[in-house]
């Protein structure tokens, strides 16, 4: 159990992994073993009997090859399951080494024979690896994948050095015969574990997933690499490095041929050279992959490899001997089966299962050997056309390397691309509420709609046009001020703004007799702004009118126009007026019209007159929503400090909460320190705060931006999301506002670790809590139950928050649309969506903010699904520690329910923790922290 606890620990592995992982492990120790049985004996052979000079054509002979099987191959994906396909390439591998060790027995060793093993060891390399991480792309999602293959990929290693070893140390005593024998039936021991795998793991992955590996694209695999950017780059990297290991083979085995000329010490020394570069290649696996790959991130890793090569490169051109290819070869082998091997396969798991399918065999059986084969044309036509030395092969390498780091950078943007286009595919399928984007209307549509449409799509229409450029949109706005209904007219008058300065006059004064206070107001408001008629006619002729529809909004008019010309106030006595009209509306009367009073109120917050505010703070408490809607409106026009409060206080109501708001913004830029001193202060109701940076939003002013940073760092954690929310709103309409990154970075941090120390308080209640249920509880313990189950809930709605807060954070700091995409592939009760999201943000965090970010965001994924590895559970402090730092933080209502729970804990440890509190300054605290020590100390 201790073992298998260090595993756990030392390999990042969780429970429910550890079986699989040792099953696949060993299926590709099985492989790589047989493998280095049968290539060092096989290689030694041909290079004995055709020396290195035949290696190129061996190459291009495997390309040939190679090719015609994909064919062959990919017809046989289309018809049969892979674990099928898989099993027979097993029992015919298991048949040509059988026959390989017939051929050795009578020493029949034939040039076309010695081709056609050397080809089929080389098509077995290839196919089996493939087809192993293939079946492990099935069993693992990418963030169990970016784990795991480093431990599981430590078999193939290992099966490298005890195959490597096997071959240098029983090849001399029981013959290169019967060790091909040992090989053919280790390679069978692959059937039955496949099938465990298979039956156990890959059945179950789900109806969609299952559905992908039975979909076929009718392109071929060809087509259908070179339709993806990401593919197209994963099959540069694959054939490139091909390339790159072939001339190093090359060197190293013309060098090794050239010092070694005897077969049975040329198979000792591959046998020997392959299993050391195997063992320094396990202890990279086992120590440094999985941390390489959590530092620098797939893509970088990937550069480890060709770097490596290139230095080794530059110093054989100094010093040109079989040490330096040996270290060169080191290098490719034990960097290429450790991190490159594991970066390669991870490039994949963006890829769906069906195209991944389909093209993964493709890639590493093809284009490996068409790599293969390019390299065995550039050692015949280059390097043996031209008579060139070997030294030469070395400048081929350095060359190849420039291309390969180039497309390693092309695969990092589309590894990034990839996992993006999954996340958001996975959101436009999930967000069936989500509105669609409302495109632009031609002006074809907009023709139709104002001449054909409903009500609601003229009114919609007429909303959006910012311009009437058009002649025939002209004339049909004109038109339109004859419509039936008056929402259509008022907003038909709206859109004559846009025309020259007295467009059709005569119709807008007709309106003015309309019996509609909509219709009026708007036509009035326009002949007062944008028409050259006078305005003293215009007061003239309407203040004094027998229509009260007509006079009483000519009033409101005059106390807008006053707030700008105080002159035209005096000069048709706004105040007496305004005096008046209210003294008339508060005479009772049968006849007063709703309209009336709202078109008064208004009348009262333009006119800036205290004396009259009474008359707005009296119809707060109106009936009519409609009239405590336009008392809303008049003390936001009005501006005055008295009526702040007032508007605070119908943040709490829902009805009014939008008209409030805006309210408070026409109080102008001032208004937000004022906020945010009020907020500090505790002036505002709890429930209203969080409603504050919406307000302060509205301003898109860098004032705003500084004190909504401010706001980011206050206690209440909804007030800092929807300061973070509002940030990212103004960053949105108003990109070039200072956006401070590493004031962001820091608040991130700040919340992450507040967020981990949440986590782990909620784990750890749940392992608690999950124990009462598991036992018969006596009524004493009920009350502590109930008490756990509070503070589970309320540390559960700050996780939700908290989460969230990061990820607006995040947006401030990259791209809001990927961040967005991210938190909903997190949130997601998929787990493949949410492997996906991680490792999105993976591919796009820096490293400071990855190593803080990524551990949190994967453990809530855990405790979500009630899911806890040990390796998690060992992390968690101790449940006096948890208490100690959620007391000591500055959530109310945390630091409540917790000394609720302690009241109800019989652990008088706790009362260290309770005392400090009984003299809180805030009432709540101090009476829960005395109730909470009188009950400790009674025990």
């Amino acid at each position: 159990m201790k073992i298998k606890q260090f595993f756990l620990k030392t390999f990042g592995i969780r429970s429910g992994e550890f079986a699989v992982s040792l099953l696949l492990q060993l299926y590709v120790f099985i492989i790589i073993s047989t493998l280095l049985i049968v290539k060092p004996t096989v290689n030694a052979l041909f290079l004995s009997e055709l020396t290195s000079e035949a290696l190129p054509y061996a190459f291009l002979l495997v390309a040939l090859v190679a090719v015609a099987t994909s064919f062959f191959y990919n017809k046989a994906l289309k018809h049969f399951p892979l674990n099928q396909i898989i099993t027979v390439t097993i029992l015919v591998s298991s048949l040509v080494f059988i026959s390989l060790k017939i051929i050795l027995s009578l020493k029949f060793f034939a040039e076309w024979l010695l081709y056609i093993y050397y080809v089929w060891v080389a098509l077995f390399a290839l196919l089996t690896t493939s087809q192993f991480w293939l079946l492990a792309n099935l069993v693992f999602n990418i963030r169990q994948a970016k784990r795991l293959f480093g431990f599981i990929g430590a078999g193939a290693i290992t099966g490298g050095i005890v195959g490597g070893y096997l071959t240098t140390l029983l090849a001399p005593k029981i013959g290169n015969e019967n060790l091909i024998l040992i090989a053919a039936v280790l390679i069978l021991a692959c059937i039955p574990i496949l099938n465990f795998i298979w039956n156990r793991h890959v059945k179950k992955l789900g109806f969609f997933r299952q559905k992908q590996r039975s979909e076929y694209s009718k392109d071929t695999s060809f087509k259908l690499v070179l339709k993806s950017k990401h593919l197209t780059y994963i099959a540069g990297i694959i054939g490139l490095g091909v390339l790159m290991a072939k001339l190093v083979d090359y060197l190293f085995s013309d060098l090794a041929y050239r010092k070694i000329p005897d077969s049975d010490e040329l198979a000792s020394f591959f046998g020997f050279w392959f299993s050391t570069f195997n063992v320094i290649s396990l202890g990279i696996q086992l120590f440094f992959t999985r941390r390489v790959l959590n530092f620098l991130g797939v893509t970088t890793s990937l550069l480890l490899l060709p770097i490596g090569i290139g230095v080794a490169a530059v110093l054989f051109l100094v010093f040109p001997e079989l040490w330096v290819v040996i270290i060169i070869k080191a290098i490719d082998g034990s960097f290429k089966q450790s991190v490159n091997k594991a970066s390669t396969e991870l490039l994949y798991l963006p890829v769906s299962n069906d195209l991944k399918k389909k093209t993964k065999a493709f890639i590493d059986v093809v284009v490996d050997s068409i790599a293969t084969g390019i390299a065995g044309c550039l050692l015949i036509f280059v390097i043996r056309g031209l008579k060139l030395p070997t030294i030469y092969v070395t400048l081929i390498i350095l060359i190849l390397i420039v291309v390969w780091v180039i497309v390693i950078f092309k695969v990092r943007k589309s590894y990034y691309n990839a996992f993006r286009s999954n996340l958001l595919s996975f959101a436009e399928k999930t967000s069936s509420t989500t509105p669609k984007k409302v495109t632009k209307a031609t002006k074809e549509t907009v023709i139709e709609v104002l001449e054909k449409g409903e009500d609601s799509e003229i009114l919609y229409m007429l909303k959006r046009i910012n311009s009437i450029s058009d002649k025939r949109l002209k004339t049909l706005v004109i038109q339109l001020l004859h419509h039936k209904n008056p929402r259509i007219q008022a907003e038909a008058i709206s859109n004559l703004y846009h025309l020259d300065k007295g467009t059709a006059i005569v119709e807008v004064e007709k309106l003015v007799h309309s019996k509609n206070d909509y219709v009026v107001f708007s036509a009035m408001e326009y002949l007062l702004t944008h028409t050259y008629v006078n305005n003293l006619k215009i007061f003239n002729s309407y203040l004094n009118h027998d229509d009260p529809y007509i006079s009483s909004v000519a009033l409101l008019c005059l106390s807008k126009e006053s707030r700008d010309n105080a002159s035209i106030g005096r000069q048709y006595d706004l105040h007496n007026r305004l005096e008046q009209a209210i003294i008339n509306l508060n005479l009772p009367s049968e006849h007063h019209r709703t309209e009336e009073t709202i078109e008064l109120l208004r009348a009262v917050g333009y006119s800036h007159d205290p004396k009259y505010y009474s008359f707005i703070t009296a119809h707060f408490n109106n009936r009519d929503e409609r009239v405590v809607l336009a008392a809303i409106r008049a003390a936001g026009d009005s501006a005055a400090a008295v009526f702040i409060n007032y508007l605070l206080d119908f943040l709490l109501l829902k009805k009014y909460r939008e008209e409030a708001m805006e309210a408070l913004f026409k109080f102008g830029p001032q208004m937000i320190k004022t906020l945010r001193i009020m907020l500090h202060k505790g002036s505002v109701a709890e429930n209203a705060k969080q409603f504050i940076p919406a307000i302060m939003a509205k301003f898109e002013t860098q004032s705003a931006v500084d004190e909504l940073f401010k706001l980011l760092r206050h206690k209440d954690i909804v007030l800092r999301l929807e300061s973070a929310k509002a940030l990212n709103k103004i960053k949105n309409n108003k990109p070039k506002l200072t956006f401070s990154k590493r004031r962001i970075v820091r608040r991130l941090l700040t919340e992450c670790k507040m967020y981990q120390e949440t986590l782990s308080a909620m784990s750890l209640q749940k392992q608690i809590s999950s124990r009462f249920e598991d036992q018969n509880n006596f009524d004493y313990d009920l009350d502590e139950f109930s008490a756990r189950q509070s503070l589970i809930d309320l540390l559960d709605r700050r996780l939700e928050n908290g989460l969230e807060q990061i990820f607006q954070l995040l947006g401030l700091r990259y791209q809001q649309k990927d961040i967005d995409i991210a938190y909903q592939g997190i949130i997601s009760e998929k787990k493949d969506m949410q492997a996906n999201a991680i490792e999105f943000l993976d591919t796009l965090l820096t490293p400071n903010l990855k190593s803080t970010l990524l551990p949190i965001v994967e453990n809530t994924t855990l405790v979500a699904s009630n899911d806890v590895s040990d390796t998690m559970l060992s992390d968690i402090p101790s449940e006096y520690t948890c208490f100690k730092r959620l007391l000591k933080g500055r959530d109310l209502k945390i630091k409540l329910a917790v000394l609720y729970l302690l009241k109800h804990l019989n652990d008088k440890r706790y009362l260290k923790l309770v005392k400090p509190l009984i003299n809180h300054h805030h009432k709540k605290i101090r009476t829960f922290a005395i109730q909470a020590k009188d009950n400790l100390q009674s025990l």
